[in-house]
């Protein structure tokens, strides 16, 4: 029998959700790892897809969303963020989070990148977008944001990144791509 290195070597004995919100769920698994031996597993499941947007002026600017961050007890500076249902076009999800978050439109979208945020512990996925051709308009933050949103050219915003100033895995993660892009000249 040919053996397949890409096959699940885990083998569940029995699960227990262990807490739920309508955020997120919790469940620690009772497994057979892979070297044969017992043990447990916890993995927490998002119940929303991550979405992140890089909006891109005609002059290079994006536009950073400032907030304090709860579970990190830190001030964060990030690209545009929030969830979208796993029903709900994702697209659509990011020109949601990108008017209530920052006022803006945009006409033209691209997606850069699709990652697990944290694969040893989550199922969280994140779907990140370039907006372009941008249009100011009203912000609708939610109710649980307080939010500083800041027009900065994209350039300090790698520096940002670079020296180690913004540590928001998905902005790291977008404003990388978008970089390389610039970089490879692959922008349209």
């Amino acid at each position: 029998m040919e053996h397949n290195p890409e096959a699940n070597p885990w083998k569940i004995t029995s699960e227990q959700n262990i807490y739920d919100n309508p955020w997120i769920g919790v469940t620690e698994y009772q497994v057979i790892n892979p070297s044969g031996n017992p043990g447990i597993y916890g993995k927490v499941h998002f119940k929303n897809l991550a979405i992140g947007i890089i909006p891109l002026d005609e002059d290079l600017n994006t536009y950073l969303v400032g907030q304090y961050r709860f579970p990190t007890d830190s001030y964060s500076w990030e690209i545009p963020e929030g969830g979208g249902p796993h029903v709900d076009d994702p697209l659509d999800s990011a020109k949601r989070e990108l008017l209530e978050e920052t006022g803006l439109k945009a006409n033209k979208w691209t997606e850069l990148q699709r990652m697990h945020l944290s694969n040893s512990v989550c199922d969280e996925l994140s779907i990140v977008y370039l907006a372009q051709g941008l249009e100011q308009h009203e912000a609708e933050p939610e109710d649980t944001e307080q939010l500083i949103i800041k027009k900065v050219p994209f350039e300090q915003v790698y520096q940002m990144v670079d020296r180690g100033e913004i540590t928001d895995s998905v902005t790291v993660a977008a404003v990388l791509k978008l970089k390389i892009m610039l970089m490879e000249n692959k922008l349209h």
